[in-house]
């Protein structure tokens, strides 16, 4: 009959009835799949590529300093005074240096650690949010521009000193730490705090007596590496503490004092072969302390992850 109609072939599959795709059936690749792969393989390949130019980098800049420092590098080097240009060793500038970085860390470190607290501890979501804007634009604002403003409030009438680059280096490191404390003081279990409250303990003392010691690794950890950083900083220590009037070792904060990177900037401008010779050893004296910085602080940081079960 006309209005019936035809049956259909014996074998012939038939669509699921609902109009979805038959979850046994095998899959096939489309073109959006191959395309999805090739896209995914090409950004691999890119941040692969782009790993090893960093690491190639890196490797060209250690064997730079290395090749061209190593010749000036004695033990003399090390422990005397300069003498004249290109002649006599580093030994002001390296305790300069520590003497600068040393003051920076103990200003910043309690204050950033202070400011982490309070981001943990005290601040509500909106005065979070603005304590935390301010650190991240301190941490963007070029080096210059701080030492020009330590320059006009403490330089201007009293003259060059060490204590004037420490609080312009502390400026630096102050974003550093407390954000970087404010990540290991997020990662301290919150049963530590509910066993502190449940004891009856205060408030501040079982911040003090609890979560300070739990996250104390990390806290070391994110200040030496900002003292390391802050240890290659240039532009502060030439505007702040670079009218050294002694060839001599000093550490009183009060009075410029010398510094390894003012060493290799002057040493530099120089011009003279045995100066710039001895620039490029103070580089690598300098590169060498930031690198076993970094180095120990990150083993400091695995052997403290590991005791705490992190």
């Amino acid at each position: 009959m006309s209005g019936l109609s035809e049956p259909s072939a014996v074998g012939a599959e038939e669509p699921p009835a609902s109009g979805l795709p038959d979850p046994t059936a095998p899959l096939t690749a489309t073109g959006s799949l191959r395309r999805r792969a090739a896209v995914s393989r090409a950004l691999e390949v890119t941040a692969t590529g782009s790993a090893l130019l960093a690491v190639a980098v890196f490797c060209i800049v250690i064997y730079t300093v290395v090749s061209r420092g190593a010749g000036a590098i004695s033990f003399s080097f090390l422990t005397t005074d300069p003498t004249g240009i290109g002649t006599g060793g580093i030994a002001p500038a390296i305790v300069g240096s520590a003497v600068i970085v040393a003051i920076a860390t103990a200003i910043a470190m309690p204050l950033g650690v202070l400011i982490a607290l309070y981001l943990i501890e005290f601040a509500g979501r909106r005065s979070g949010r603005v304590v935390r804007m301010a650190l991240d634009l301190t941490n963007g604002l070029p080096t210059v521009v701080v030492a020009i403003m330590v320059y006009g409030l403490i330089v201007v009438g009293s003259g060059d000193s060490a204590i004037a680059a420490s609080i312009a280096l502390a400026i630096v490191m102050l974003p550093l730490i407390a954000r970087s404390s404010h990540q290991v003081l997020l990662l301290v279990p919150g049963t530590l705090r509910e066993a502190s409250d449940a004891l009856g303990v205060s408030r501040w003392r079982g911040v003090l007596g609890v979560v300070l010691p739990s996250a104390l690794g990390g806290i070391v950890t994110a200040t030496i590496l900002a003292a390391a950083r802050a240890a290659g900083e240039t532009v502060p220590i030439l505007l702040l503490s670079s009218l050294v009037t002694s060839n001599d070792v000093q550490i009183n904060p009060l009075h410029a004092v010398s510094a390894m990177p003012l060493t290799i900037y002057t040493d530099f401008n120089d011009g003279v072969p045995a100066a710039v010779t001895q620039a490029w050893g103070t580089a690598l004296v300098l590169m060498a302390i930031i690198l076993a910085a970094n180095i120990g602080a990150r083993m400091f940081l695995a052997r403290n992850r590991s005791r705490l079960g992190l």
